[in-house]
């Protein structure tokens, strides 16, 4: 798929068919997320991928998201920030947040460039999830991915326009400064 189709055709579904996803497909979103950017060439992601119905259903109760049930198979995004926080202090554990973010969002246009659906939930109580899937106490749960076929086709809600979101030198400056001075007369019209 082209690069701007895939990144358009992205959405957050929550509604899956009961067809499930490839494995092989989703190892394929995973791999994609490896290539994001990590600071200073340290890659601290895992992936705990769940097809067995019974966690995914205990996972969908542990979040009190109980459409994630729906899904064919999970992809739980961990990271170990304890060597970023070595090498950089403090600030490792922001850029752990960064490149887990940037990892995630590979994996969602993976999976949208192959025709899958999936949605980037952030919402669980990561102690209990941690318990059930043997996770060790140092990893962090970055998000949990339900991954599969959208059960129906709802239209992408509308994002907000570039225009609205873009300052130009300082907060607030919608308007990009010239760089010759315009002289404009005593209507405000530029001459």
């Amino acid at each position: 798929m082209e690069f701007d189709k895939v990144i358009e055709s992205r959405k957050s579904v929550r509604s899956f068919r009961s067809k499930k996803a490839s494995w092989k497909d989703v190892i394929e979103a995973i791999n994609s997320a490896l290539q994001a950017p990590f600071a200073g060439n340290q890659n601290h992601m895992n992936f705990i991928i769940i097809e067995r119905q019974e966690t995914i259903n205990r996972i969908s109760e542990l979040t009190n998201q109980l459409w994630i049930n729906e899904c064919g198979i999970l992809v739980i995004v961990c990271s170990d920030d304890t060597h970023l926080e070595n090498l950089y202090g403090e600030r490792g554990r922001i850029y752990s947040r960064q490149q887990s973010g940037a990892a995630i969002e590979n994996l969602l246009l993976k999976v949208a460039d192959l025709g899958l659906s999936a949605c980037w939930v952030g919402a669980f109580q990561d102690e209990i999830i941690k318990q059930h899937l043997k996770i060790p106490e140092h990893i962090q749960i970055e998000a949990i991915i339900p991954i599969g076929y959208e059960k129906r086709k709802d239209e992408r809600k509308k994002k907000r326009s570039v225009e609205s979101v873009m300052y130009w030198e300082h907060w607030d400056n919608s308007r990009r400064p010239s760089l010759f001075k315009e002289e404009v007369d005593q209507f405000g019209d530029y001459l």
